[in-house]
C-alpha cells in the first residue's frame, strides 16, 4: 500500500513538471516547466522584437524623404507610396496569422517570415548602395532613377511588408505562450510580459527615430538602411538561439473553415429548437477538444442562434461520423462566439488609433507653425517631437508594472491589479486629454496670432516644446490601451486562434489612419463651402485646427461611452480542462 502511495505521489510530481495548456518543446514532446518557457525563454523573443522594430522604424521613419529625394517623386506621390506600404504592413499580418494558426505554428511562421524580412532589408540596402541599383544623382537630392531601380526598391519594401506580416501577429502571442495558462503563478507573469514587450518596441523606435534618421540624412542612405538590415539579421539569430527553450502551441487547422462550418450548420438548422439542457449539445467525450492545440470551451448563453450548429438530430449520424458542415462541437461554436464578442471591443480601438495617428500628421503640421529653436543655433524638426511619446511609454511601462499593478492588486485582489478591459478603458479616458491639450495649445497660438497680427508669419514666437504634454499624454494612454488590447485579444481568443486575434487587433492601427484621413476630408469639404479657407488651410493662422482636435476629443468621449457599454455586457470565454 505504501509503495502504491509513493508511486502515485511520484506520478503526480512528474505530471506537475509539464505544462497543461497543450504546449510542446522543440522535439514535439510535452513542454517541461523546469526546462522551457517563462522568463528564461522570453529574452530571446524580446531581443527579436527589439531588433525587428529597430529595423522597421529605422527604415520607415524617413522613407517618405527617400522616395522624394532619391526616387525623384513629388510630395503627394511619395506620401501616398509611404501610406500604401505602411497600410500593407498592417494588413499582411492577417495572412501570417492564418498560416500560423492553421498550418505552420508560431515558431516556424516567425522563422520563415523573418528570413524573408532579412532578404527584403538586404535588397533595400543594395538598392541604396550598389552602382547600377542605386539611382544616379547630380547633386545630393537631384536623382534620376530608372524604372528598374525604382522597381527593385519597391520589391525590397514589399518583401519587408510580407516579412512583417508573419512576425507582427505572432511574436507577442508566442511570448505569451511561454507562460502556462493553467498555472496561476506563471499566468500572473504573462501580463508583465506584454508590458516589457511593448517597452522593447519603443526602445527600438527611439533609437531608430533619433540615431538612424540622423545617419540617413547626414551620412548616407546605404549606411542608414544597412544598420536596420544588420539589426534584423541579429533578430533572426536571437530568435533561433532560444529554440531549445521555447514552448510551442500546435497549429489547429484552418480557423476560417471551422467558423464557416458553424455558420453553415446554424443556417441549415434554423428551424431546430435548442434544448434547455445545454449538456445535450454535441461535444466529444474526450477530456481534450477535437481541435488540436485548443482546450474545450464551456457553453455561454449569448449568441444562442449559433448553438443550433451543435444540436444533434437523427440525420446527423446516418453515415457514421457526423458531417462537420452539419454538426459542430460546442467548443467550435464557442470559438466563433469568442471572435464575434471581440469585434465590438475591436471597433472601439479604431477611434483611439485615429487619435494616436495625429502624432504623425496634424501634430507635425501644428509644430511647423511654432518656434523650433532649442538654444540659439539648433532647431528641432517638428516630426522629432514624437520622441516624447516614446519616452513617455518607456517611463510609464515600469511605473505601471512595478508600482500601479502591485498597489491595485492590494485593493482589488485581481492578479493583474485591474482587468484588461478596465486597463483599456483607462487609456481611452486619458487619450481625451491629449486632444484637449492639443486643442487648447492651438487656441493659445491663434490668440497670439490675432493679438500681434502674425497672420502672414510661417512661425510664431511660441516654443514648439509646448507640444510635449500632448505627446506625453498619448504615450501614457498607449501603455494602458494598446498593451491592454494586446493582452486582452490574446487571452480572450480561442487557443487555436491567438495569432489571428492578435492580427485583428493590429488592423485597428490601419483603420485608425483611414478614419483620420476620412475625417480630414469630410471636415475640409464641409468647412470650405462658400469660398471659406476651412479648418485646416495651408496657412494655419487663418484656420481653426483647434476645432478638429476638439472634434476628436468629442468622438473620444462618445467612443469611451460605447466602450463602457460593450465592456459591461462582455462575456468572458471559459476554457475547461487541460491539454497534454
Amino acid at each position: 500500500m505504501a509503495e502504491e502511495n509513493n508511486y502515485t505521489k511520484q506520478s503526480m510530481a512528474e505530471e506537475d513538471d509539464y505544462t497543461k495548456d497543450g504546449t510542446i518543446d522543440y522535439r514535439g514532446n510535452p513542454a517541461n516547466k523546469k526546462k522551457t518557457g517563462t522568463w528564461t525563454a522570453c529574452p530571446f523573443i524580446l531581443g527579436n522584437e527589439f531588433c525587428e522594430r529597430l529595423a522597421y522604424y529605422g527604415m520607415s521613419s524617413n522613407l517618405v524623404l527617400y522616395f522624394k529625394y532619391k526616387l525623384n517623386q513629388n510630395s503627394t506621390t511619395a506620401s501616398n507610396n509611404t501610406l500604401n506600404w505602411s497600410g500593407t504592413c498592417f494588413m499582411t499580418p492577417l495572412i501570417g496569422a492564418f498560416l500560423a494558426d492553421a498550418y505552420l505554428g508560431r515558431y516556424w511562421t516567425i522563422a520563415i517570415f523573418s528570413i524573408i524580412y532579412v532578404i527584403g532589408m538586404t535588397l533595400l540596402t543594395l538598392t541604396a548602395s550598389i552602382p547600377g541599383l542605386k539611382p544616379s544623382c547630380l547633386g545630393k537630392n537631384d536623382c534620376n532613377p530608372t524604372d528598374t531601380q525604382s522597381a527593385m526598391c519597391f520589391l525590397a519594401l514589399y518583401l519587408v511588408a510580407v516579412g512583417t506580416g508573419g512576425i507582427k501577429p505572432c511574436v507577442s502571442s508566442y511570448g505569451a505562450d511561454q507562460f502556462d495558462d493553467t498555472d496561476e503563478h506563471e499566468k500572473k507573469h504573462k501580463s508583465s510580459f506584454f508590458n516589457w514587450f511593448y517597452l522593447s518596441i519603443n526602445v527600438g523606435a527611439l533609437i531608430a527615430g533619433s540615431i538612424l534618421v540622423w545617419i540617413q540624412v547626414n551620412i548616407g542612405w546605404g549606411v542608414g538602411f544597412g544598420i536596420p538590415a544588420a539589426a534584423m539579421a541579429i533578430a533572426v539569430v536571437s530568435f533561433f538561439s532560444g529554440t531549445r527553450l521555447y514552448r510551442n502551441q500546435k497549429p489547429g487547422g484552418s480557423p476560417l473553415t471551422r467558423m464557416s462550418q458553424v455558420v453553415v450548420a446554424s443556417i441549415k438548422k434554423y428551424k431546430v429548437q435548442v434544448p434547455a439542457d445545454k449538456s445535450l449539445l454535441h461535444e466529444i467525450a474526450d477530456g481534450e477538444s477535437a481541435i488540436q492545440g485548443s482546450r474545450k470551451l464551456d457553453h455561454t448563453k449569448d449568441l444562442s442562434f449559433f448553438d443550433k450548429a451543435a444540436v444533434e438530430i437523427q440525420s446527423d449520424h446516418i453515415k457514421g461520423s457526423p458531417d462537420p458542415w452539419k454538426l459542430c462541437t460546442v467548443t467550435q461554436v464557442e470559438e466563433l462566439k469568442a471572435i464575434i464578442r471581440l469585434l465590438p471591443v475591436w471597433a472601439t480601438g479604431i477611434v483611439f488609433s485615429a487619435v494616436y495617428s495625429q502624432m504623425g500628421s496634424l501634430f507635425v503640421v501644428q509644430g511647423e507653425s511654432l518656434d523650433p529653436h532649442m538654444g540659439r543655433h539648433f532647431e528641432i524638426p517638428s516630426a522629432s517631437l514624437s520622441i516624447f511619446d516614446t519616452i513617455s511609454v518607456i517611463f510609464w511601462v515600469p511605473v505601471y508594472d512595478r508600482i500601479i499593478v502591485p498597489a491595485a492588486r492590494k485593493l482589488t485582489g485581481h492578479r493583474n491589479g485591474i482587468t484588461q478591459l478596465q486597463r483599456m478603458g483607462t487609456g481611452l479616458f486619458i487619450s481625451i486629454f491629449a486632444m484637449l491639450a492639443a486643442g487648447i495649445l492651438e487656441v493659445v497660438r491663434l490668440g497670439i496670432v490675432k493679438r500681434h497680427n502674425y497672420y502672414t508669419h510661417d512661425r510664431i514666437p511660441l516654443s514648439i516644446f509646448w507640444q510635449v504634454p500632448q505627446y506625453f499624454i498619448i504615450g501614457c494612454a498607449e501603455v494602458f490601451t494598446f498593451i491592454g488590447q494586446l493582452e486582452f485579444f490574446y487571452e480572450q481568443a480561442p487557443d487555436a486562434m491567438r495569432s489571428f486575434s492578435s492580427a485583428l487587433s493590429l488592423t485597428t492601427v490601419a483603420l485608425g489612419n483611414y478614419l483620420s484621413s476620412l475625417l480630414v476630408t469630410i471636415v475640409t469639404h464641409a468647412s470650405t463651402r462658400g469660398g471659406k479657407l476651412g479648418w485646416i488651410p495651408d496657412n494655419l493662422n487663418y484656420g481653426h485646427l483647434d476645432y478638429f482636435f476638439f472634434l476628436l476629443a468629442i468622438l473620444s468621449v462618445l467612443n469611451l461611452g460605447a466602450f463602457l457599454l460593450v465592456a459591461k455586457w462582455y462575456t468572458y470565454k471559459r476554457a475547461m480542462g487541460t491539454l497534454r
